[in-house]
């Protein structure tokens, strides 16, 4: 995200929301835990609608076992959108109706709000496809980890990724409030220590500070009483990558 240079207002009104979104997620899991209960199964797999008669409609892909799998997939789909060539089949009538009963997405994601790294295009993927848990700088807080957990335990999604991007303005607001000794607020307090462990290190101080704080993030989920034991027992595969604002390109960490 690019924004002007940090408030007090700005920061003190983004810690308001990311309390109210503490209480209002923790509504909304329990919400899609009651309506998702037969939404698991033993492998992960992307439905297609079915095809109408006569053989047309979009191809079947085939299930999703791994987490390798499922990365495979998505750097398939990125390279699509970086080439200019998505066109994925999963958003029309046909995808909107084989998945209204049932989801069975491949992946989680864990991405910025920042309007320029729309996770599904990014990844040329549709409906049913990833669950897209959205926060500023991919900051941890109870409700999206909370979601996060939804996506790994209750749909069974063996890969979650935590993308970080290029020029974040959650990071780049941070880097300039540490350097001014301003009020430290719940962005701030969340994301520096990524600026901290990226000090000193050769580079464009920003990207180093993004990348940093993409591996705090999956260092902290890990301690997470669900996702933790799911990686360890195979489960799940974490993973962290960086998009490219200026080539479309997702590099996996």
């Amino acid at each position: 995200m690019t924004e002007p240079a940090p408030t007090r207002r700005h920061f003190l009104t983004a810690t308001a929301l990311a309390a109210a979104g503490t209480t209002l997620g923790a509504a909304a899991l329990t919400a899609c835990a009651a309506n998702d209960q037969g939404a698991k199964s033993n492998t992960t797999q992307t439905p297609a609608a079915a095809a109408p008669a006569g053989g047309g409609g979009p191809a079947v892909e085939p299930p999703v076992t791994t987490g390798e799998q499922a990365l495979e997939r998505l750097q398939e789909g990125n390279a699509r959108f970086v080439s200019d060539q998505a066109g994925h089949d999963d958003e029309g009538t046909e995808r909107r109706v084989a998945v209204s009963q049932a989801q069975h997405p491949f992946a989680t994601v864990l991405g910025c709000v920042d309007s320029r790294v729309p996770i599904e295009l990014v990844f040329d993927r549709g409906l049913g496809d990833l669950v897209v848990v959205r926060s500023a700088g991919e900051v941890l807080d109870h409700s999206v980890t909370g979601s996060l957990e939804f996506g790994v335990a209750e749909l069974g999604t063996p890969l979650l990724l935590v993308l970080g991007h290029q020029r974040c303005g959650a990071v780049d607001a941070t880097i300039k409030a540490l350097d001014a000794e301003g009020d430290i607020s719940y962005l701030v307090k969340a994301l520096q220590p990524a600026v901290q462990q990226a000090a000193g290190r050769p580079g464009d101080r920003l990207t180093n500070a993004i990348h940093a704080n993409v591996e705090l993030v999956l260092a902290q989920l890990r301690k997470s009483a669900v996702i933790g034991p799911l990686e360890k027992s195979g489960k799940l595969k974490l993973a962290g990558a960086y998009y490219e604002l200026d080539t479309g390109k997702v590099i996996i960490s």
